[in-house]
């Protein structure tokens, strides 16, 4: 029998983050350009390129969504050289297309890696999630409660008042309800157009970022991804799949999920060691956006590995034109 091949996440982290980067600077002249579609599909184009270099036997699990229509990565698709290991990929080649195309804050590309068999294969519904940073004793907040009785949770464990809570929130008129319900707290909402991934990662960093809760629903892939982040950054999310047609329902069964009322938690969404990787396409608070001088192109990449718990932040400075 041959030897297992073993997930070298040290040794493939490196090659991750110029995955990511590749994709961000790819995407770097359609910035503000008002084209979400060529700057995803830019962002798609530079991504694969990457992956196929690597001394992987990748399967992308979570990729390009089916409810956009985008240019995808598609689930199934297999990446790498088809040497080394046998992993799992979660991906959003630009996470914050519109983002991108108006030049607003917060867009990035994202990558996550796993050995095979070991990311939750999200289908591409909708997930009602909700987030918090780390040091909180586990389940101190949960989907079961409202969101006013979440806010006043996550305040007696952090031992101050719900005014000093703040919660990032998708604008959406879907989450309506659940915006009255957080500020009859008195706890204050930021609002984010887009960008949910790094809406969670906010918390993982609340002191940084301000941010102590996400919650509300958005892609479910993005919601693996998010927990990639967090596996790594340390912090706790859960997600529970939304259905809202049959089809949907169909997709759930093509990925395997038999219990559709099921809340997943951090380490159900990502059951081993992972690697994470975002490069910032337009300035935000996780990382910087990319910076342009005369023949060259600089990017931030936060770079992370579960296994150790480091975080890296990591400046390339870029010649254009060169190879």
């Amino acid at each position: 029998m041959a030897d297992k091949v073993v997930f070298l996440d040290r040794m493939l982290s490196l090659g991750l983050a110029r995955v990511s980067e590749a994709a961000a600077m790819a995407s770097a002249n359609l910035i503000g350009r008002g084209d979400e579609k060529a700057a995803d599909q830019a962002a798609v184009n530079a991504m694969r390129d990457q992956l196929n270099l690597l001394d992987i036997q990748g399967t992308v699990v979570i990729g390009e969504g089916e409810r956009d229509e985008a240019p995808m990565l598609f689930i199934g698709e297999e990446v790498g050289t088809g040497d080394g290991p046998a992993v799992d990929i979660a991906l959003d080649p630009l996470e914050g297309t519109t983002l991108t195309a108006k030049d607003m804050p917060n867009a990035l590309t994202v990558i996550a890696m796993a050995p095979r068999g070991t990311l939750l294969h999200a289908p591409d519904v909708y997930m009602d999630k909700l987030a918090i940073g780390p040091g909180y004793p586990k389940d101190v907040v949960s989907l079961d409660m409202s969101p006013a009785d979440r806010v006043k949770a996550l305040a007696k464990a952090r031992g101050c008042n719900t005014s000093d809570i703040t919660v990032c929130v998708l604008e959406r008129p879907r989450h309506e309800g659940m915006i009255e319900g957080i500020r009859s707290t008195g706890a204050a909402i930021r609002l984010i157009t887009d960008g949910d991934v790094a809406a969670v990662i906010h918390c993982a960093e609340a002191e940084i970022t301000g941010i102590d809760m996400y919650m509300g629903s958005g892609g479910a892939p993005e919601g693996v991804l998010a927990a990639s982040a967090l596996k790594c950054m340390g912090g706790q999310i859960w997600g529970q799949l939304t259905f809202r047609n049959d089809d949907e329902r169909g997709r759930a069964a093509k990925a395997g999920i038999t219990d559709l009322d099921r809340i997943y938690n951090r380490d159900e969404m990502v059951t081993a060691d992972v690697i994470f990787a975002a490069t910032g396409v337009t300035d935000g608070s996780v990382v910087s956006g990319i910076k342009r001088e005369p023949g060259f192109l600089t990017t931030e990449t936060l770079l992370m590995r579960s296994k150790t718990g480091s975080v890296r932040r990591m400046i390339y400075r870029n010649p254009v034109g060169r190879r």
